[in-house]
């Protein structure tokens, strides 16, 4: 079983990887997870990498704001990056990425010089610690031969990642609860030591719970086909170090859902109570029926 999630999580750091192609170009491969388009946390990690790779070392990304254009095929991608300003401090950096020629999403992202200066945040809610919770992969695992044929050989579960929701997702007969969720996760296996690897997974997987959250008092069932979900925009604010081979509580509320569409905001957190990182996503959010 180690080795199993050890190879997960070699095949996820090799998918965030980008290969360059060309002056400020980039290709990056899919994988097909079982949703009908592209992993959308697949396609912000990529992103993330492939904006990096034009900034110096020194400097950290603190933001990022994408927009999902049009669902993306399980094919490779291409990503082309502008560099819009390198200051003192700060540099700037657009990423469209493409495939067939079509742009299917853009991000623009900041990066900055690390400084010292006041320090604060919220706290870290009262949350149980993920040592007796069961991983999402086993939940999914307990109820695979009930799913419907595209999910059981495509797992939605983000594999190299280990990932405990403290109230587990109900994937075929979900009840009407608040839409509040709180997920404990981390990487399966040790990382190496490179700050933009563990901030392209933690792009890669803010991704997953948000929209699934907006469904809980709805009681509507993603894998059964009862909702369409879909990732419109989302954005990103890093506020300090940290890893993802570390257990980080993603705490996400949707305060709103109207006109088909979902808004949610997250909060991520090291065990130590640390204030890591922000996410906010709109997306689409449709009943069957709609």
């Amino acid at each position: 079983m180690k080795n199993e999630s050890h190879a997960h999580l070699q095949d996820l750091l090799n998918l965030i990887q980008i290969k360059p192609v060309g002056e400020d170009r980039f290709v990056g491969r899919s994988k097909n997870i079982g949703t009908n388009a592209v992993f959308g946390g697949q396609v912000l990690g990529q992103a993330l990498m492939a904006a990096r790779l034009t900034v110096s070392e020194d400097r950290v990304a603190h933001s990022l704001h994408a927009y999902f254009l049009q669902p993306g095929a399980h094919q490779p991608i291409d990503y082309a990056v502008d560099r819009h300003r390198d200051g003192g401090s700060f540099s700037a950096r657009s990423v469209v990425a493409r495939q067939d020629g079509n742009p299917i999403f853009k991000m623009t992202t900041s990066f900055q010089k690390p400084e010292t200066g006041l320090d604060r945040h919220d706290p870290m809610p009262a949350i149980p610690g993920p040592e007796r919770l069961l991983e999402e992969a086993e939940l999914f695992e307990a109820v695979r031969a009930r799913l419907p044929e595209q999910f059981r050989d495509k797992s939605p579960v983000l594999n190299g990642l280990d990932y405990r929701p403290v109230i587990p997702f109900d994937w075929l007969d979900p009840k009407p609860r608040e839409a509040r969720s709180s997920i404990w996760m981390r990487a399966s296996s040790a990382l190496p030591d490179d700050r933009f690897i563990h901030q392209a997974l933690l792009a890669y997987a803010s991704d997953h719970g948000p929209l699934l959250t907006a469904t809980l008092p709805h009681g509507l069932s993603y894998v059964r086909g009862q909702v369409r979900l879909a990732s419109i925009d989302h954005s990103m604010w890093f506020h300090r170090d940290f890893r993802m081979d570390d257990w980080l509580l993603y705490h996400i509320d949707s305060p709103n859902v109207h006109g088909s569409r979902a808004f949610c905001r997250g909060a991520i957190y090291t065990r130590a109570g640390l204030l890591v990182a922000t996410t906010m996503q709109e997306g689409l959010m449709r009943t069957c029926e709609t």
